[in-house]
Protein backbone atom coordinates (compact mmCIF):
# COMPACT_ATOMS: atom_id res chain seq x y z
CA UNK A 1 0.00 0.00 0.00
CA UNK A 2 1.45 3.03 -0.99
CA UNK A 3 2.01 5.44 2.54
CA UNK A 4 1.06 8.79 2.43
CA UNK A 5 4.87 10.18 3.59
CA UNK A 6 5.81 8.20 0.31
CA UNK A 7 3.49 11.46 -1.88
CA UNK A 8 5.72 13.76 -3.59
CA UNK A 9 4.77 17.59 -4.13
CA UNK A 10 3.29 16.33 -7.51
CA UNK A 11 0.94 14.58 -5.74
CA UNK A 12 1.99 10.98 -6.95
CA UNK A 13 4.61 8.40 -5.42
CA UNK A 14 8.33 9.60 -5.36
CA UNK A 15 10.78 8.30 -7.09
CA UNK A 16 13.11 7.83 -3.93
CA UNK A 17 10.35 5.39 -2.95
CA UNK A 18 10.22 3.74 -5.86
CA UNK A 19 13.85 2.80 -5.23
CA UNK A 20 12.79 1.53 -1.89
CA UNK A 21 10.02 -0.65 -2.50
CA UNK A 22 11.88 -2.76 -5.27
CA UNK A 23 14.98 -3.12 -3.09
CA UNK A 24 12.90 -4.75 -0.45
CA UNK A 25 11.33 -6.76 -2.97
CA UNK A 26 14.32 -7.93 -4.29
CA UNK A 27 15.27 -8.67 -0.90
CA UNK A 28 13.13 -10.64 -0.09
CA UNK A 29 13.44 -12.63 -3.46
CA UNK A 30 16.90 -13.57 -2.47
CA UNK A 31 16.32 -14.38 0.94
CA UNK A 32 14.12 -17.04 -0.28
CA UNK A 33 16.89 -18.22 -2.41
CA UNK A 34 19.03 -18.30 0.53
CA UNK A 35 20.78 -15.01 0.70
CA UNK A 36 19.32 -13.50 3.70
CA UNK A 37 21.40 -11.86 6.55
CA UNK A 38 21.33 -15.24 8.00
CA UNK A 39 23.45 -17.03 5.04
CA UNK A 40 25.37 -13.76 5.12
CA UNK A 41 26.65 -14.63 8.59
CA UNK A 42 27.07 -18.49 7.82
CA UNK A 43 28.41 -18.38 4.93
CA UNK A 44 30.42 -15.03 4.69
CA UNK A 45 28.66 -14.27 1.03
CA UNK A 46 26.41 -11.34 0.06
CA UNK A 47 24.81 -9.60 -3.01
CA UNK A 48 25.57 -6.40 -4.02
CA UNK A 49 23.91 -4.35 -6.78
CA UNK A 50 26.11 -3.32 -9.72
CA UNK A 51 23.51 -1.68 -11.71
CA UNK A 52 19.85 -0.74 -11.03
CA UNK A 53 17.39 1.16 -14.04
CA UNK A 54 13.69 2.50 -12.74
CA UNK A 55 11.00 3.60 -14.93
CA UNK A 56 8.36 4.96 -14.21
CA UNK A 57 5.39 3.88 -16.38
CA UNK A 58 2.07 5.42 -14.46
CA UNK A 59 1.09 7.77 -11.66
CA UNK A 60 0.80 5.67 -7.90
CA UNK A 61 -1.15 7.58 -5.55
CA UNK A 62 -1.57 7.51 -1.93
CA UNK A 63 -3.31 4.53 -0.30
CA UNK A 64 -3.16 2.58 -3.57
CA UNK A 65 -1.91 -1.33 -3.05
CA UNK A 66 0.38 -2.59 -5.64
CA UNK A 67 2.49 -5.99 -5.82
CA UNK A 68 6.20 -6.23 -6.86
CA UNK A 69 6.46 -9.28 -8.89
CA UNK A 70 10.79 -10.23 -9.12
CA UNK A 71 11.83 -12.95 -12.10
CA UNK A 72 15.30 -13.62 -13.57
CA UNK A 73 16.42 -12.60 -16.65
CA UNK A 74 19.98 -14.32 -16.89
CA UNK A 75 22.30 -15.68 -14.81
CA UNK A 76 26.24 -16.53 -14.48
CA UNK A 77 28.22 -18.22 -11.98
CA UNK A 78 28.06 -15.00 -9.64
CA UNK A 79 25.45 -12.54 -11.05
CA UNK A 80 21.83 -12.21 -11.55
CA UNK A 81 20.15 -10.01 -13.80
CA UNK A 82 16.97 -9.42 -12.22
CA UNK A 83 13.57 -8.28 -13.65
CA UNK A 84 11.03 -6.27 -11.14
CA UNK A 85 7.39 -5.13 -12.41
CA UNK A 86 5.13 -3.06 -10.12
CA UNK A 87 1.43 -3.31 -10.67
CA UNK A 88 -1.47 -1.77 -9.08
CA UNK A 89 -4.78 -3.58 -8.25
CA UNK A 90 -6.04 -3.16 -11.54
CA UNK A 91 -2.78 -5.35 -12.86
CA UNK A 92 -1.81 -1.75 -14.57
CA UNK A 93 2.17 -1.63 -15.04
CA UNK A 94 3.05 0.96 -12.96
CA UNK A 95 6.76 0.66 -13.09
CA UNK A 96 10.08 -1.47 -13.53
CA UNK A 97 13.13 -2.35 -11.95
CA UNK A 98 15.91 -3.83 -13.80
CA UNK A 99 19.12 -4.74 -12.11
CA UNK A 100 22.06 -6.63 -12.14
CA UNK A 101 23.42 -8.09 -8.60
CA UNK A 102 26.58 -9.62 -7.60
CA UNK A 103 27.93 -12.35 -5.47
CA UNK A 104 30.92 -11.42 -3.41
CA UNK A 105 32.80 -12.68 -0.67
CA UNK A 106 32.48 -11.01 2.23
CA UNK A 107 35.70 -11.71 3.92
CA UNK A 108 37.78 -10.43 0.56
CA UNK A 109 35.10 -7.78 -0.83
CA UNK A 110 35.54 -9.71 -4.26
CA UNK A 111 33.35 -10.85 -6.45
CA UNK A 112 33.01 -14.77 -6.20
CA UNK A 113 31.01 -17.65 -7.81
CA UNK A 114 27.97 -18.72 -5.28
CA UNK A 115 27.79 -21.26 -2.74
CA UNK A 116 26.98 -24.36 -4.01
CA UNK A 117 23.54 -24.78 -2.23
CA UNK A 118 22.67 -21.00 -3.45
CA UNK A 119 23.77 -21.95 -7.28
CA UNK A 120 21.64 -25.04 -7.07
CA UNK A 121 18.54 -22.83 -5.78
CA UNK A 122 19.64 -20.33 -8.25
CA UNK A 123 19.21 -23.11 -11.32
CA UNK A 124 15.87 -24.17 -10.12
CA UNK A 125 14.35 -20.80 -11.28
CA UNK A 126 12.94 -20.09 -14.65
CA UNK A 127 14.45 -17.79 -16.77
CA UNK A 128 11.62 -15.57 -17.75
CA UNK A 129 11.11 -16.56 -21.20
CA UNK A 130 9.90 -13.67 -23.20
CA UNK A 131 12.43 -10.59 -22.22
CA UNK A 132 10.42 -7.47 -21.50
CA UNK A 133 10.62 -4.95 -24.17
CA UNK A 134 12.46 -2.69 -21.73
CA UNK A 135 15.14 -4.74 -20.96
CA UNK A 136 18.58 -3.75 -21.34
CA UNK A 137 17.48 -0.51 -23.17
CA UNK A 138 19.62 2.37 -22.83
CA UNK A 139 18.31 5.69 -21.20
CA UNK A 140 18.89 8.87 -23.53
CA UNK A 141 17.00 11.39 -25.21
CA UNK A 142 15.40 9.89 -28.65
CA UNK A 143 16.30 11.75 -31.71
CA UNK A 144 14.36 11.66 -34.76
Amino acid sequence: MVKDEWIDYNGHMNDAEYAKVFSVAIGEWLNELGLGVSSIVKTSYTIYTLEAHIRYISEVHAGKPFVIEVSLLDVDEKRLHVWAGMKTEEHTLAATSEQLLMGVNEQTRKAAPFPEVIANQIAMLPLLEDSPVLAGKGIGIRRK
